[in-house]
């Protein structure tokens, strides 16, 4: 069905010729489409990178880079032809071309001139807030997901109307050799919708995406007095707007989409750095410890432990100073009772609570301690009187403990200063980490190697077509 806005031209003209497709071929189609797939997730990278360029140059010139324009509409015929054969409408068993290029004789085309002009204002809000409506429904048709805190898989992919109307014409192909007109028609027309929105958002055009279901293989065309001078130009460049695309050759390709990987990669390297700014801010203390939450440890036992902390043989920590600092065990009694807090090597400490009842701190589970128990008939003798400790701290209040790892086993120790059973105390465990700050460095300076690697990469092939066109 055509509505009265298809009377007036879009400038995408979108078309499919339905083949007689093969009965079962559709079965793996999935599988001969991998190469695309590949293919298309680095060139709709690339599509990012190139609209981010052309939102600028809109907004403070008014037109869409030829170069920018022509990459985009590509990489938007490419995506039809591997829709066209593939799960988005198996239109064809003519397997797409890899290719930029409008190819005439497939039996899937798209078209989509190059506007002289588009509004610099609209673009500011067109991508976003003018195309809500469109989401809304586009949503329904290709299946967007749905999100859940309550399933093993957090992001649920749902089918759309689109790949429910396609699996029923696949099933009704496998049985009885006859791919269903009416279901073709409906879905050329979904897909139009689809494209429109696409384009507008692209920032490809300023034409708003009609709220029309313009079915069948062609497109509708006007009446001829409905149309104006201005749609009839645009019709006829828009046949000629292939011969561009060619000019995008297979190098110019490659290194705009090695210029995408790495400014893409170069954000992730920025976000990785920016994000352990922020940790290193936010999780650390007046002294640069960064700190574990606080837990509540409690035991009727005489001492709560850890368990053994293995840094390897030798009297040098197995972690360099500019990876693992300084730890810190900080502790406040609960019973108002003077503690003790030591650490040791791990067979002085095993010794020295042999026979006596205490805690071996194990895990955390859904935020709770969880100890293992170890069974004795005596208490130990007063902690301060042993010298194997490689540091303590005791008293009332709040005690931290701070101590340099060195290699070794070693266990922390948390108990009464007089040794009387019953500890219940506040803990929490933290250290200095100066690699986070080389760590962080390293990724900003990376970050800033990759972007300008990717804006060399990608200025090239628009350098070379912008001389091209001049000359």
């Amino acid at each position: 069905m055509a509505t009265d806005s298809a009377t007036v031209i879009h400038p995408l003209r979108l078309e499919g010729n339905l083949d007689q497709a093969s009965r079962a071929l559709w079965l793996v189609k999935w599988l001969l489409l991998i190469p695309h797939y590949i293919v298309l997730f680095f060139l709709w990278l690339t599509v990012g990178v190139f609209t981010f360029l052309a939102f600028f140059a809109i907004l403070v010139t008014g037109r869409y880079p030829r170069a920018l324009f022509d990459f985009n509409v590509g990489v938007l015929r490419w995506s039809w032809r591997v829709s066209f054969y593939g799960y988005g409408a198996l239109g064809t068993d003519r397997y797409p071309p890899f290719s930029l290029r409008d190819d005439p004789s497939y039996p899937a085309r798209l078209v989509l001139p190059r506007p002289e002009r588009l509004s610099r204002g609209l673009v500011l809000v067109k991508w976003w807030l003018l195309a809500i409506p469109h989401y809304l429904v586009v949503g329904l048709f290709v299946g967007v997901g749905t999100y859940s805190t309550d399933s093993d898989l957090p992001w649920t992919p749902q089918v759309g109307l689109i790949g429910v109307l396609v699996l029923v014409a696949a099933v009704v192909l496998l049985f009885r050799r006859h791919y269903p007109a009416g279901i073709f028609d409906f879905v050329m027309g979904l897909h139009r919708w689809v494209y429109r929105l696409a384009a507008y958002v692209l920032l490809m055009t300023d034409r708003y995406p009609p709220f029309a279901l313009d079915q069948g293989g062609t497109e509708p065309e006007p009446e001829p007095e409905h149309v104006d001078a201005a749609s009839a130009a645009v019709t006829a460049e828009g046949e000629h707007d292939g011969a561009r695309t060619k000019d995008w050759t297979l190098p110019k390709v490659l290194s705009a989409v090695a210029g995408s990987v790495a400014l893409a990669t170069s954000l992730a390297l920025f976000a990785g750095g920016a994000a352990l700014a922020v940790l290193d801010v936010s999780l650390e203390d007046d002294d640069e410890f960064l700190m574990s939450d606080t837990k509540v440890l409690t035991s009727s036992a005489a001492a709560i432990t850890s368990e053994n902390l293995d840094l390897g043989d030798g009297p040098e920590s197995v972690l360099p100073d500019n990876i693992l600092g300084e730890t810190k065990l900080e502790v406040r009694s609960l019973t108002g009772r003077d503690l003790f807090v030591g650490v040791g090597p791990t067979e002085e400490v095993r010794r020295y609570l042999a026979d006596v009842p205490h805690d071996i701190f194990v895990d955390l589970h859904d935020g709770k301690p969880v100890f293992r128990h170890q069974p004795g008939t005596v208490l130990p003798a007063p902690p301060q009187s042993e010298d194997f400790w490689d540091a303590t701290a005791s008293g009332s209040g709040r005690l931290d403990l701070t101590w340099k790892p060195s290699g070794g086993d070693w266990t922390f120790v948390v108990m009464n200063a007089d040794t009387r059973p019953a500890v219940a105390v506040d803990a929490s465990i933290g250290a200095k980490f100066p690699i986070i700050a080389v760590i962080g460095v390293s990724l900003f300076a990376a970050a800033a190697v990759c972007f300008l690697i990717g804006i060399i990469l990608i200025a090239i092939p628009l350098v070379l077509l912008s001389r091209r066109r001049r000359t």
